[in-house]
């Protein structure tokens, strides 16, 4: 076994979390392309204002759905781990942009007969989900061509 050099940290190996598979063609509607989540098919377009056909939803609506879906996942599950009672989340989220920066604006609402302090963790759960975690950090994304 070697021994790393003194000063130096080995970075954890990455462990595959989900996959996803989107493909899309010449012959489809003009930039519909198919979606396999893990083992769930889906749909995604552009609007018909950016020549689209608006088949399903576009990429930054998915991006959203992805970070609401965590949000109220995450809270739900912390909520029945503390045996709060939490009865449902609803989750509004929406992409900005001023040309320069983007941001995402989220905005929850609990529903239940929770007390300020437990809202108030809730809400503070909403920072630390995993995929506002990821949105956060600014995730890496290694491309490479895929031999057909």
């Amino acid at each position: 076994m070697s021994e790393q050099p003194t000063g130096t940290t080995t970075e954890p190996e990455f462990k595959r979390v989900t996959t996803a598979v989107v493909t899309g063609s010449a012959a489809d509607a003009p930039y519909h392309v198919g979606v396999l989540a893990g083992t769930h098919p889906l749909t995604a377009d552009e609007p018909v204002r950016r020549g689209g056909s608006d088949s399903g939803p576009e990429p930054f609506a998915l991006l959203l759905a992805s970070l609401g879906s965590c949000t109220a996942i995450t809270l739900r599950m912390y909520a029945e781990r503390k045996e709060w009672p939490l009865e449902a989340v609803r989750v509004r989220l929406g992409y900005e942009t001023n040309g320069a920066r983007g941001r995402i604006t989220r905005r929850v609402a609990l529903s239940g007969s929770l007390d300020e302090a437990q809202r108030a963790r809730l809400l503070d759960i909403c920072e630390r989900t995993p995929v506002t975690l990821a949105l956060k950090a600014g995730v890496a994304i290694d491309t490479t061509e895929d031999g057909a």
